[in-house]
C-alpha cells in the first residue's frame, strides 16, 4: 500500500493526521515483516517451568527463534531471570527457608536462590531446575543462536538495573553489532526505564510495555523502538498509528503483542499487523500465523 493510502486510513479511523510522521518509500514498496515474529514467553512456558533453561531448550526445540525472559536482582546484586518479585511461586523456598516471608528476591543472595528448586512446582519431571543468572540464560540463548527479548522487571525496586543489565549483556558479547541490530531487545512497562536504557547505549532496540494513547506517541517514539501492548488493548487503528512512526534510531516503530495462547487470538492480532506475537505456545502461534 502506498504510504498516503496507510495515512489517510489511519487518519480516517483516529483523526490524527496531525501525529503521524509521513512513511518511508521503503515502507510503501512492503517493507513489513510478512509473518508475525513468534516469541516464546519466558521460554516456551506452556511446556516447561517458566524463565528456566529447560523453557529455553523446550522453545528451541519447537524451532522458536524467539525467547522472552525477566530480569531482577538479588539482595548482592546479581541478576537473575524471575517474573515475580517473589520467589514463592515459582520455587520451594518456603521449605528451603521457612521463616524470611515475604520471600522477595531483593531480599536473597544469589548462592541462597541458587539452592532452590524452580521445576518441581510446573511438573516433577522439571525436579531441580534453578532460577538461572541472567549470564547462564544469555549463554543458553546463544547456545541455539536464538534472539532474546529482555524485559527489565520491577525497575523502580532496582534502581540502576538498566546499566548493570547493560554490562551484563556487553560482557557476555551481546552489545555487537551483530546482536543489536537483530537478535536483542529490552522492554519494560516503565517508560523511564526504557528512555534509560536508549540513553546508555543508543544502539539497542527497546519497547514500551503498554498501550500509550495515540496523542502520546511522538513523545515515545523519541526514546523506543516499539509499543508493545496487552492483545486485549489491541485494534488495526492503533498498530497503524504506531506504524507511522519512526523510532529512536530512525526506523518504522513496531507492535509486539501479548501474551496469546490459541490459533483465534494469534490470527486476529496478525490482521491486524502486529510485528510479533509472545506466546506461552509458539507451536500453536507459528501454526497458526507463519513466522
Amino acid at each position: 500500500m502506498h504510504a498516503r493510502a496507510v495515512a489517510a486510513s489511519t487518519t480516517a479511523l483516529l483523526g490524527t493526521a496531525a501525529l503521524l510522521l509521513p512513511l518511508s518509500p521503503a515502507r510503501a514498496a512492503g517493507d513489513a515483516t510478512p509473518h508475525p515474529a513468534v516469541i516464546a514467553h519466558r521460554g516456551a512456558s506452556a511446556y516447561a517451568p517458566e524463565n528456566t533453561l529447560a523453557a529455553v531448550d523446550k522453545a528451541a526445540a519447537l524451532g522458536t527463534e524467539w525467547v522472552e525472559n525477566d530480569v531482577q536482582r538479588t539482595r548482592d546484586g546479581e541478576l537473575v531471570v524471575l517474573h515475580d518479585d517473589s520467589l514463592q511461586r515459582t520455587t520451594d523456598v518456603e521449605e528451603v527457608f521457612p521463616g524470611r516471608a515475604p520471600w522477595k528476591v531483593k531480599d536473597f543472595t544469589a548462592a541462597e536462590i541458587a539452592r532452590l528448586d524452580a521445576g518441581s512446582w510446573f511438573d516433577p519431571v522439571y525436579a531441580g531446575a534453578r532460577v538461572p543468572t541472567l549470564e547462564q540464560f544469555v549463554h543458553r540463548v546463544e547456545r541455539y543462536d536464538q534472539k532474546l527479548l529482555l524485559e527489565l522487571k520491577n525497575p523502580q525496586l532496582y534502581p540502576g538495573i538498566e546499566k548493570e543489565t547493560l554490562k551484563v549483556l556487553s560482557n557476555e558479547g551481546w552489545l555487537d553489532r551483530r546482536h543489536v541490530e537483530d537478535r536483542l531487545v529490552v522492554q519494560s512497562f516503565s517508560a523511564d526505564s526504557v528512555r534509560t536504557v536508549h540513553a546508555l547505549e543508543p544502539a539497542v532496540k527497546t519497547g514500551f510495555l503498554g498501550t500509550p494513547p495515540v496523542a502520546d506517541l511522538p513523545s515515545y517514539a523519541a526514546f523506543t523502538d516499539q509499543i508493545n501492548p496487552s492483545h486485549g488493548s489491541l485494534s488495526a487503528p492503533y498498530v497503524a498509528a504506531v506504524h507511522g512512526f519512526r523510532g529512536p534510531r530512525g526506523k518504522r516503530m513496531e507492535v509486539l503483542t501479548w501474551t496469546v495462547n490459541d490459533a483465534a487470538a494469534a490470527r486476529r492480532v496478525a490482521g491486524f499487523g502486529v510485528d510479533g506475537i509472545i506466546t506461552n505456545t509458539p507451536d500453536v502461534v507459528r501454526d497458526a500465523v507463519g513466522g
